[in-house]
């Protein structure tokens, strides 16, 4: 594989033309490159490794003999598995201001340079593009109304109706005008400080559910069973999102498994299914119609406990809440898995559809009782989403948001991080 590294270096001097020098100083620019740099050396040593084992392997089946034609096909198996993995895999983009922005945000979490990596640099250079639309129509009128002055009771009175627009929910919205008011009641408060103090706060209400909860980051915890209910209306990318976070499980070094307990949708077990052979992992599932939910979960438990997995991750039917019936079928799920599994760790994560806006801010809060949410996850965070639900769900749902889906790869799911999410949504880049 050609690799283009020693030519990146050579290019910089060309890069430096037509780079626009007003978004970032000399400095900030001299340690993105050592760091792009690195990241690129990086990725060569890795297509280089997996370039050696391909070769190794053709070798091995050149030797084999027909006795071992049997070895070939898991060989051939396990081979086609590495190619997919390696096709999932993040790659370096062109030093852009992208580039440089993201590095920019991972350093101000303290992160050092040889603590990057791709997948940090690709997923916030996703985010980034995720929030494009909300960003596009919020910050820039925001920046507008701003101008260079010290902010003003009118323009809080502006920035009161663009956090609307952007769905951030009413709770949210006076929560942050309120402050923004106490703080200019104290003192003169200038655009830049003003932006920075909107960031803080933005910051603040998504944080408050995930601190209130006691857990900063969700994660299955070794030496019990963890399960995770995945619920939500159909069309918003449940059984898709259940697929990468056994992903994000088995890269995380922990044993997973999946119920397919959504029956009640044509071909979803067989979804679920292409995901398992995808990730690796086990789907315990009864494709016989109108199949019960509960017992595909009393099973899985049965399956899990016997064989010390980890975390059981359940995808249930799409749910509308005009339907009663489902919902009783989502509390008896519930009912099952605390009977089975009383010592279990259960999460029950709400899916929403990032583009629904206020509509998702609704199917929260329906969902809240039948369902004993734990938390949210957001899906199709693709640019045409109003970023904006975020905040609502956290204020007016008092949900924490644990993951946050910015693509189509097995990669485009990560645990949630309020401040590159704030930082996304209103960078001025």
């Amino acid at each position: 594989m050609k690799d283009d590294f020693s030519q990146d270096e050579k290019n910089f001097s060309k890069m430096n033309q037509t780079e626009n020098s007003s978004s970032v100083n000399d400095d900030s620019l001299d340690w993105a490159k050592q760091a792009y740099l690195q990241l690129k050396q990086k990725q060569k040593e890795e297509k280089e490794l997996f370039q050696k084992e391909i070769e190794e392997k053709e070798i091995l089946k050149t030797k084999t003999n027909e006795d071992f034609k049997s070895n070939i096909t898991v060989e051939n198996s396990q081979l086609v598995s590495q190619e997919t993995e390696v096709e999932d895999q993040p790659q370096l983009g062109d030093f852009d201001d992208t580039f440089t922005w993201s590095a920019e945000v991972l350093v101000a979490q303290g992160k050092k340079i040889d603590q990057f990596s791709l997948d940090d640099i690709d997923w916030l250079s996703r985010l980034k593009q995720g929030l494009e639309k909300t960003r596009k129509g919020f910050v820039t009128d925001l920046l507008e109304k701003l101008g260079d002055d010290p902010l003003t009771p009118e323009v809080l009175d502006d920035l009161e109706t663009l956090l609307l627009r952007a769905d951030a929910g009413v709770s949210a919205t006076d929560q942050i005008l309120e402050s923004l008011r106490t703080k200019l009641n104290e003192e003169v408060v200038e655009a830049s400080e003003g932006l920075r103090f909107l960031k803080e706060q933005l910051v603040n209400v998504l944080e408050k559910p995930i601190k209130d909860s006691g857990t900063d980051l969700l994660s299955p915890q070794k030496g019990c069973l963890n399960i995770w209910m995945l619920v939500g209306v159909n069309g918003v990318g449940k059984t898709t999102t259940l697929g990468k976070l056994a992903s994000v499980a088995k890269r995380s070094g922990f044993s997973a498994m999946i119920a397919a307990a959504d029956t009640f949708r044509a071909a979803a077990v067989q979804q679920v299914k292409v995901w398992g052979n995808r990730t690796g992992v086990e789907v315990i599932a009864n494709e016989s119609k109108n199949a019960d939910p509960a017992s595909i979960v009393f099973d899985a438990i049965g399956a899990s406990k016997s064989k010390n997995i980890d975390l059981l991750l359940v995808d249930t039917a799409g749910r509308l809440q005009t339907k009663n019936n489902l919902m009783e079928e989502l509390k008896k799920i519930r009912k099952i898995i605390d009977k089975l599994a009383p010592k279990a760790n259960v999460e029950s994560l709400l899916v929403l559809d990032s583009s629904q806006g206020q509509n998702g801010l609704r199917q929260a809060l329906a969902f809240a009782d039948s369902a004993d949410l734990t938390g949210v996850i957001l899906t199709k965070l693709d640019g045409s989403s109003k970023g904006g639900v975020a905040m609502a769900v956290a204020s007016e749902a008092k949900l924490p948001v644990r993951f946050i889906g910015a693509g189509e790869k097995i990669r485009d799911l990560r645990p949630f991080n309020s401040f590159e999410f704030i930082e996304a949504l209103l960078t001025v880049r």
